[in-house]
């Protein structure tokens, strides 16, 4: 009996100690992954909802034999009503004042101008300007993990920051780009890209990219989007950190990462990163963006927490587009 239960068992071992091997390195690689992730902070918001289109005042009212017309047609089509109004067409025709082929020409090209103001106001959205001209960009530094100072601004900007109006994320976005200018011997990497898109699909593009930075962190443990603030505890930060404060102390990494995500009217452009002054060029041209272009805007670091830095193969597995300046 017990001969025959062996035999039964023995062409199970084989399979049992390869599947209890996968199972190990599966769950030990997972482990690591998940120690390996560091917290990340992150400031921003906007909207892609363009501003409504303002009136424009229409041109005073002429007055034709004597009788003005009561308003004019104001369609707000480059800046004012036409003239005359389009009701006297018909009467050019009928009429004998001007002659039956002058009277037409006239009117036709009374018809043309409106079909060319339609077509325009397709192109724009009547908003005013092109709706198809939207950048996209993001600028990315990697600093040396000396560089405690901005940890601590953009801590400090996460928590006062005003990110529910266009003048408030204006303002991040200056001081962002102040700090890191202000740190140019902790410069070690940079990476710009930049890319233009239609209103419809611009939304869409810059949500993509913040959703691909996100999710390099393990976790936001500072967040300050739409001026909804939320903060992890100091016990939770130090645990996404992966230990507690005196270890991280004695034994840091190195790296601090920077994420600047702009979406802007016009066509903004980079350059590309090869040199520190190749990577000072994009953050001013960033940091100079108007607050009646921007659209929205992330700013993203990481780790968050003061003392905490990526090590060398962090950054190489999660920013392998960077380049040394």
């Amino acid at each position: 009996m017990l001969k025959m239960l062996v035999q039964l068992v023995k062409p199970l071992v084989k399979p049992l100690m390869v599947f209890a091997l996968v199972a190990t390195l599966i769950f030990s690689n997972a482990s690591d992954a998940l120690a390996a992730g560091r917290g990340g902070g992150r400031i921003g918001g906007g909207s892609f909802r363009m501003p409504a289109r303002t009136s424009m005042p229409s041109r005073a009212p002429s007055s034709y034999g004597g009788g003005g017309y009561g308003g004019g047609y104001s369609g707000g089509y480059g800046g004012g009503g036409f003239g005359f109004p389009l009701v006297w067409g018909p009467t050019f025709l009928v009429g004998g004042g001007f002659g039956g082929l002058f009277s037409i020409l006239i009117f036709l090209s009374i018809a043309s101008f409106i079909v060319r103001s339609f077509r325009k106001s397709g192109d724009t959205e009547d908003y005013g300007y092109s709706t198809s001209n939207i950048s996209i960009a993001k600028v990315q530094v990697g600093l040396l993990a000396s560089a405690r100072d901005l940890q601590s601004d953009l801590q400090r900007l996460g928590e006062t920051a005003n990110t529910g109006s266009t003048e408030g994320l204006t303002q991040v976005l200056q001081e962002t780009t102040l700090s890191l200018l202000r740190h140019p011997e902790y410069w070690v990497y940079g990476g710009t890209e930049v890319s233009q898109a239609g209103l419809t699909s611009a939304e869409a593009q810059f949500n993509r990219l913040a959703l691909s930075e996100r999710s390099k962190f393990g976790e936001e443990t500072l967040s300050n989007v739409n001026n909804q603030l939320r903060q992890a505890s100091a016990k939770a930060a130090l645990a996404g950190a992966g230990g507690d404060l005196v270890q991280i102390e004695q034994q840091p990494g190195e790296y601090i990462v920077v994420t600047l995500l702009v979406a802007a009217q016009g066509n903004l452009k980079l350059p590309t990163i090869n040199t520190s002054d190749d990577l000072r060029q994009a953050i001013s041209q960033v940091g100079a963006v108007a607050s009646d272009q921007l659209l929205a805007l992330e700013v993203l670091w990481t780790p968050q927490m003061e003392g905490d830095t990526l090590s060398s193969d962090e950054m190489v597995s999660e920013y392998p587009s960077l380049r040394l300046v």
